[in-house]
């Protein structure tokens, strides 16, 4: 039987042990960088988000907000700390947000979850120590797909200087016969509102597209789709594809200095410092 180019598990023969070293990780981080945890951005339980400090003075620091993935059905901020490691280093704010997940709410209501995330973030981030005019998001597969609708062209302004998708996904629709079908369903009418290749986006974002060489085909297709419409609509896109890289040992990089993925990431955040 030929395996599904979406199931990941199916094409990383470490996926356990990567999630396994990521969740260490993340939890050595919440030990020992400074945060303020468990902070609402909404009236839902999910609606949660963490926020972590470079050392030092907090007064008018760029901000990152990350988006984790997990097919819109699994995974959790707490999972991916270690994001922060790589954007304390750089000199801003992490924000890792949290969101309900799929088939208990639709995508609709995540969609809006992560919109409320960014209004939190441009209304309080400023309480904290933040810049709102220096915000750059990054998202993972799922958390990629999210991370698109910060930055959409309408309503105007996104805020968002400058944003990095990893792996993503920009086109629903092959997702509706996957292994995704029974799991969460994904509806004709949420392939319509909810593709991002359908919708227009900021021309001021500057956006980093990322796709590891070991990710499967439609991964690669749908980023040099999503990269080659953004590009001929006139946005700033820069193409990468990581060396040696699948779906999850790229997305454990963001987390760790000196490797592509780490230092895109670092850049991202520095563009907003331009």
């Amino acid at each position: 039987m030929q395996k599904d180019p979406f199931r990941t598990r199916d094409h990383v023969a470490d996926f356990d042990d990567i999630v396994a070293d990521i969740v260490a990780r993340s939890a050595a981080t919440r030990a020992t960088l400074p945060m303020v945890a468990d902070v609402a951005y909404g009236n839902s339980a999910a609606e949660r988000l963490d926020l972590f400090f470079p050392p030092g003075g907090r007064k008018n620091l760029p901000v990152h907000i990350f988006i984790h993935g997990g097919y819109w059905r699994m995974f959790s901020r707490s999972d991916h700390s270690y994001v922060a490691e790589t954007v304390t280093k750089a000199g801003a704010i992490a924000v890792i947000v949290d969101y309900a997940l799929m088939p208990g709410v639709r995508m609709a209501a995540i969609v809006e979850q992560v919109r409320r995330a960014k209004q939190w973030v441009l209304d309080n981030v400023v309480d904290h120590g933040g810049d709102p005019g220096r915000i750059s998001v990054s998202g993972h597969s799922a958390g990629a797909h999210l991370a698109t609708f910060l930055f959409e062209k309408a309503p105007m302004p996104s805020c968002v200087r400058a944003a990095l998708l990893l792996g993503g996904l920009y086109d629903l629709k092959p997702l509706q016969k996957s292994f995704l079908e029974p799991l969460i369903g994904i509806t004709d009418e949420e392939t319509a509102a909810f593709t991002p290749m359908t919708r227009l986006h900021d021309p001021k974002t500057a956006v980093t597209i990322l796709v590891g060489d070991h990710e499967t085909p439609p991964f690669h297709q749908q980023a040099a789709d999503f990269g080659a419409l953004l590009r001929a609509r006139g946005h700033s896109v820069r193409d990468l594809r990581l060396n040696d890289r699948n779906h999850m040992n790229s997305l454990r990089d963001l987390g760790i200095i000196g490797t592509q993925a780490g230092d895109c990431l670092m850049q991202t955040i520095e563009a907003t410092l331009a």
